[in-house]
C-alpha cells in the first residue's frame, strides 16, 4: 500500500484519517446533518476494518497463482500438453469446481436491463459535458446521425460542407425512409409515397394520394399534437422506440411529402460512467471531482457550459419525453440513459483516506460507499431507476472470491446506509482469466444482485498474455483476434450467462467500438454482436449509439437468446479451447516484427502522454496510420504486456525497443503539434515524464501485478503533477 508524506489536509475520525477535501464535500452536500455524519463515518470505519485485511489477502492470492503458472510453465513449455495443463490447473483452484446449475433471481431491476435490449455509452465520469452526453443519449437524431457520418458515402455530389448539403441531405432521407418501410412497413406502398400520417381509434396510418393506409404491425405507442396531424409519431418495435418527427414549417419538412423532418431513435439504453479505465484519478481531489459530478447526475443539477460554433452552450439532462397513448391516457418515457457507474478494481490505494499508520486504503471499497452513499440520498425521485436500484459495473474481478469479497462488501454498504438488501446491483466485467475460466461460479456468489456480464477483448488478452509469460512468445495482437480461446470466450459468455437464466433477468453485453470515424464499417460488423446473443454492446459516442440502435431493429436479441438456449452446446468443449495459449506459431520476419513494435508502441505513447500530463484517461488517439482509435487503459494493457512478452523471448531485443520508442515519440509528437497544452516528448527525451512512464510500462511490464498498468501510470502522474507545482508555467496539468 502506499502511504502519505503529512496529515496537513486530513482529519482523524475514528481510527482513520480523511483527506479534507473529502470530508468537507461530505459534510456540505450529502450528509449535512451531524448525527447522520457521524453514524455513517463510523460505518465506514468498520467497513475498513473488516474489508482491507481481505482485500490485501485476496491480492496475495493473486500473486501466488501468478508465481505457480510460471513455475509450471518453466517446468513445462518443452512438452506442453492441454489436458496436463487443465490437471494442473484444477488442482492448484484455478479452475474452481463447478457450483450446481441454477438460476438469478433479482428483483427490482428496471426495464432497459430486462425487457429492452440496445447500446450502452461508457463515458469518463470527469469530464461532466461528456456525461451529460452520455445521459442525453437515450434519444438520438437519425437524420443527423447519417449525415455526419461516413455511413452515407461522399460520392456523386454528396460531399459533406460547413453549410446544408441537399444532395447530402436526400440521401440521408432515403435511407431512413428504407428503414421505416423495413421496420414498420404499410399494408400498401411505401413511405417514402406518404403525404402524412394521422391516429384514429388508436391506430396510425400513413395517407398516400388521399388514402389512409394502415400498418402492418400494431407499433403505435403514442403520439404528440393533434391526431389528425400529429407533431410527433412514437413506434415501438422489438422493444425499442422511434419517434416520427413532423413539422411543414421547418425547411427539411417543407421539401419533404410528410412533413417528416426526423426520426429520433431511443438510443443508449444505458450508460456507464466510468470512475475507473477512462480517468485519471490520481489524487483525493480527483476522486472528490468524480463524486460531484455522479451527484449532479443524481440530483439532476449537473450542468456544462462550453463554445461551439462560437456560442457558449450550457447542457443540462434532458426531461423525460410525454405523449398521448392509444386510449387518450398520458405516455412518458425516460429522457435519460439508465446510468451504471464503474467503480475501480481491488488492485490501487486511494489518498481519500488513511488508516492509523498512514497508509492509504483500496480505492474499490471506498467507491463502493461513497457512490452508493451519492445514488442512496436521490432514490425517491426516480430519476435514474423507477425501481429504486443502484447499478454498479465491478471490473478486474479474479475468479468467484473476488466476486464474493464484492457481494459481502455491498452487503456491508447496504447495512451502513440502511438500504434494503440488494439495492446495489452489479455489473461483472468478464474480462480475466480465472473469471472466464469460472464465469458460473462468479455469477453464482452474486446471483441475487447481478444485473450484467460483458466481454472485454484488450484486458482479457492482456491478461492471457501476462499470465503465460514464459510458457514462449505470443502472436501478433491481430492474430489473436482469431485465436481459438477468443472465440470460445465471446461464446461461452453468453451461454453461461443464458445457463445462469440471464434472459430477460440480466443484461449479457459485448466490448467497443473502438473507431468513432469508420460508422460504416461499425454498421457492417457490429450486428454481430446483436446475432451473437448479446442484449448490449458498447458504442463510443452518442452518434454510434443511434447508429447501433438501427440492429436491435434488424435482430431481435431475445429471439436470438430463446434459439441459442435450444442449441446443443458443450461448455466442457469450449473451456478447452479457452486454455489453448495464443502463442505464436511461426518466427516472425524482422519486417513483422518491426511493424509489430511500432504498432504497439505508437499507441502505448500516444495515450501515456495525454494521461500523465493531461490527465486525459479516454481520448480519440490517432494510430499509426493516423486512424482515431478509441482507447482507455485496456489498450494500454495489452499493448505494453505484448511488448514485454516479446522481450522476454527474444523476439526483439532492449535496443530495438528503445529505438522504436523514440521514433514513434517523434511521431506522437507530430500528431500532437496542434495541441497548445501539449509538451513534446523528444528530442530531451530523459526529462519527459510520459516518455519514461512509457519505457516503464514495457521493460517493466512482466514484473507488474497482472499486467496492469495503474502503479506506473498513477506514480507517474503524480510526478508530473509535482513537477507542475514547482514549474508553474509547464504545458499540461489536470484535465479538470
Amino acid at each position: 500500500m502506499g502511504g502519505c508524506d503529512g496529515l496537513e489536509h486530513y482529519t482523524q475520525v475514528g481510527s482513520y484519517h480523511v483527506h479534507d477535501t473529502l470530508l468537507d464535500f461530505i459534510s456540505a452536500r450529502i450528509l449535512p446533518e451531524a448525527e447522520a455524519r457521524q453514524q455513517f463515518w463510523h460505518g465506514v470505519g468498520r467497513i475498513l476494518d473488516e474489508f482491507t485485511p481481505r482485500n490485501e489477502a485476496l491480492l496475495h492470492e493473486r500473486e501466488s497463482y501468478e508465481q505457480l503458472l510460471q513455475e509450471w510453465y518453466s517446468e513445462n513449455k518443452q512438452a506442453f500438453d492441454l489436458e496436463d495443463y487443465e490437471r494442473f490447473l484444477r488442482s492448484i483452484d484455478y479452475i474452481e469446481a463447478a457450483v450446481p446449475d441454477f438460476s438469478i433471481d433479482v428483483s427490482g431491476v428496471d426495464s432497459e436491463i430486462t425487457r429492452q435490449a440496445g447500446p450502452q455509452l461508457v463515458v469518463p465520469l470527469d469530464n461532466a459535458r461528456y456525461a451529460l452526453n452520455a445521459a442525453n443519449a437515450r434519444w438520438g437524431s437519425l437524420y443527423d446521425a447519417l449525415y455526419g457520418t461516413d455511413v452515407i458515402d461522399e460520392e456523386d455530389g454528396k460531399t459533406k460542407s460547413s453549410g446544408y448539403n441537399p444532395v447530402r441531405g436526400e440521401a440521408v432521407i432515403a435511407y431512413a425512409k428504407r428503414f421505416l418501410d423495413d421496420i414498420f412497413p404499410l399494408r400498401e406502398g411505401s413511405h417514402k409515397e406518404v403525404n402524412g400520417y394521422l391516429v384514429s381509434e388508436g391506430s396510425p396510418y400513413a395517407i398516400i394520394e388521399g388514402e389512409r393506409i394502415a400498418f402492418q404491425d400494431d407499433c403505435l405507442v403514442g403520439y404528440v399534437g393533434d391526431p389528425e396531424a400529429p407533431t410527433s409519431l412514437l413506434l415501438i418495435h422489438n422493444g425499442i422506440h422511434a419517434d416520427l418527427k413532423f413539422d411543414r414549417d421547418h425547411p427539411i419538412g417543407r421539401s419533404d411529402r410528410a412533413g417528416l423532418i426526423d426520426i429520433e431513435l431511443e438510443s443508449a439504453l444505458s450508460a456507464i460512467v466510468d470512475c475507473e479505465d477512462s480517468v485519471a484519478a490520481v489524487r483525493a481531489e480527483d476522486k472528490v471531482h468524480l463524486y460531484a459530478n455522479w451527484l449532479g447526475l443524481m440530483d439532476g443539477t449537473l450542468e456544462a457550459t462550453f463554445t461551439k460554433g462560437g456560442r457558449p452552450l450550457t447542457r443540462k439532462l434532458n426531461p423525460d419525453r410525454k405523449y398521448t397513448g392509444k386510449d387518450g391516457s398520458e405516455v412518458t418515457l425516460p429522457g435519460r440513459s439508465l446510468l451504471f457507474i464503474r467503480n475501480v478494481g481491488h488492485l490501487m490505494t486511494t489518498d481519500l483516506m488513511l488508516d492509523a499508520e498512514g497508509r492509504e486504503v483500496p480505492e474499490g471499497i471506498l467507491d463502493g460507499i461513497f457512490t452508493a452513499l451519492i445514488a442512496s440520498r436521490h432514490l425517491d425521485a426516480g430519476r435514474n431507476s423507477r425501481e429504486r436500484s443502484i447499478y454498479i459495473v465491478k471490473p478486474k474481478m479474479h475468479g468467484s472470491k473476488e466476486v464474493a469479497f464484492t457481494n459481502d462488501l455491498f452487503d456491508a454498504i447496504e447495512d451502513v446506509l440502511e438500504l434494503p438488501r440488494h439495492t446495489l446491483k452489479v455489473g461483472v466485467m468478464d474480462e480475466e482469466r480465472r473469471t472466464s475460466l469460472n464465469l458460473k461460479n462468479c455469477i453464482e456468489q452474486v446471483k441475487e444482485r447481478i444485473v450484467f456480464i460483458n466481454t472485454g477483448f484488450l484486458d482479457r488478452t492482456g491478461d492471457e498474455i501476462h499470465s503465460s509469460l514464459t510458457l514462449g512468445p505470443m502472436r501478433r495482437k491481430g492474430e489473436m483476434k482469431t485465436s481459438p480461446w477468443l472465440d470460445a470466450y465471446e461464446r461461452l459468455n453468453v451461454s453461461t450467462g443464458l445457463e445462469s437464466g440471464f434472459h430477460h433477468q440480466a443484461q449479457i453485453g459485448k466490448g467497443m467500438w473502438a473507431m468513432p470515424d469508420r460508422m460504416r464499417d461499425m454498421m457492417r460488423e457490429k450486428i454481430a454482436h446483436v446475432r451473437s446473443g448479446a442484449t448490449t454492446a458498447w458504442v463510443p459516442s452518442p452518434t454510434a449509439a443511434t447508429l447501433h440502435a438501427l440492429h436491435y431493429h434488424q435482430v431481435d436479441a431475445f429471439d436470438v437468446q430463446r434459439e441459442l438456449a435450444n442449441r446443443s452446446f458443450d461448455p466442457a468443449t469450449e473451456r478447452g479451447r479457452l486454455l489453448e495459449v495464443p502463442l505464436a506459431t511461426r518466427l516472425y520476419t524482422d519486417e513483422e516484427v518491426n511493424e509489430e513494435l511500432e504498432n504497439n508502441l505508437q499507441g502505448l505513447l500516444g495515450y501515456v502522454v495525454r494521461w500523465v500530463e493531461q490527465g486525459v484517461g479516454c481520448s480519440k488517439v490517432p494510430d499509426i496510420h493516423h486512424v482515431g482509435l478509441m482507447e482507455d487503459r485496456a489498450t494500454l494493457r495489452i499493448s505494453s504486456q505484448h511488448v514485454a512478452n516479446w522481450l522476454y523471448h527474444g523476439v526483439c531485443s532492449r535496443e530495438q525497443v528503445e529505438a522504436t520508442l523514440y521514433r514513434m515519440a517523434e511521431v506522437v509528437d507530430a500528431q500532437n503539434a496542434e495541441d497548445p497544452h501539449y509538451r513534446p516528448m523528444t528530442p530531451d527525451v530523459d526529462r519527459s515524464i510520459a516518455y519514461q512512464a512509457a519505457k516503464e510500462l514495457v521493460f517493466e511490464g512482466d514484473a507488474s501485478p497482472n499486467g496492469y498498468t495503474e502503479p506506473i501510470l498513477h506514480r507517474r502522474r503524480q510526478q508530473f503533477l509535482q513537477q507542475v507545482t514547482l514549474e508553474p508555467n509547464l504545458k499540461g496539468g489536470t484535465s479538470s
